[in-house]
């Protein structure tokens, strides 16, 4: 029998957060390399420069000419989260501790994958979600310019009744995703036996908290599909970013290189981007040209 006293609940509570850590830090995530981490400092955060792109020009004669960020009104509001469990004050003096520690495991694992959750959920929901320009995030008609500079609607989707699959580029600083951090994942307690909530329930309190969020950055480097999987859609997909246009009609140099699908077409993307011949034995283009990644969260 364990004596119930603050050296060992305080040892217990470190050996449960140590449980959690470890797990925390061991599972394996993908948006750190899909989103743009922001550091928020406040209950939600503005972003009026998405979508202009401060790229190099030739300068002849004259003054600098200043590109005016403040283009756009999109603000990604931050939401709190919480996990709680409850340890019995009789199952830590009867030394039953042992049956907890897979669960403050489990714990930590679905606390480091949860931005994943939100950022995968966001995504598919880019057909229908607006984004900074007022349009979906995957939409037919995004205001952009043509090769002349003139005003051009741009899509980056395809329609289809298929399960959907996203290309994404995510090789630059900006990114078409945005994790939103204001207060990181907490791990805390209530397990002194002095305090209210332990005295009445007879239970000790373990949980953790977070304040984050997640929102869409820029449409320019995202593509979205509902259109079968096949290599004739991937490589139009991918010619229809790479010829997106910034400011003054210049191309912005987008690079996809991160296909994104949910569990049914896992089998259709390791063909696509791993196989070394396609269609009819012909050699596969797309071998290697985008790494592959398969989500649960992507199912409805």
């Amino acid at each position: 029998m364990t004596v119930v006293n603050e050296a060992n609940i305080d040892l217990t509570f470190r050996g449960f957060k140590s449980i959690y850590t470890t797990a925390f830090m061991a599972a394996k995530v993908f948006h750190p390399d899909l989103a743009m981490t922001v550091a928020s400092s406040g209950r939600d955060e503005h972003y009026g420069w998405l979508g202009q792109f401060p790229r190099l020009r030739e300068w002849l004669a004259g003054e600098r000419e200043v590109k005016q960020l403040e283009a756009f009104g999109f603000t990604i509001a931050n939401r709190k989260f919480e996990s709680t469990v409850g340890v019995k004050r009789d199952d830590f003096a009867d030394d039953r501790l042992g049956v907890f520690k897979p669960m403050f495991a489990e714990m930590g694992q679905l606390a480091r994958q949860h931005p994943d959750e939100l950022i995968f959920e966001l995504l598919a929901s880019g057909f229908t979600s607006l984004c900074y320009d007022g349009e979906p995030f995957f939409a037919p008609e995004h205001p952009s310019v043509d090769r002349a500079g003139a005003a051009a609607l741009v899509s980056n989707m395809q329609t289809g009744t298929d399960p959907a699959w996203f290309l994404l580029d995510t090789s630059r600083s900006l990114r078409p995703l945005i994790w939103q951090e204001r207060e990181a994942y907490d791990f805390a307690m209530i397990n002194n036996t002095r305090d209210a909530q332990v005295f009445m329930t007879d239970e000790f309190i373990y949980g953790v908290r977070a304040r984050v969020s997640a929102g869409f950055g820029l449409w320019q480097l995202g593509f979205g599909s509902k259109a079968a999987l096949t290599s004739a859609n991937y490589a139009a997909a991918r010619s229809a970013m790479m010829s997106v246009r910034g400011d003054k009609g210049r191309l912005l140099g987008v690079a996809p290189d991160t296909l994104i699908v949910p569990p049914a077409l896992e089998e259709a993307g390791r063909k696509l981007l791993n196989s070394e011949h396609g269609e009819g034995g012909a050699s596969n283009p797309w071998k290697d040209t985008a790494k592959l990644i398969v989500s649960p969260y992507l199912e409805s």
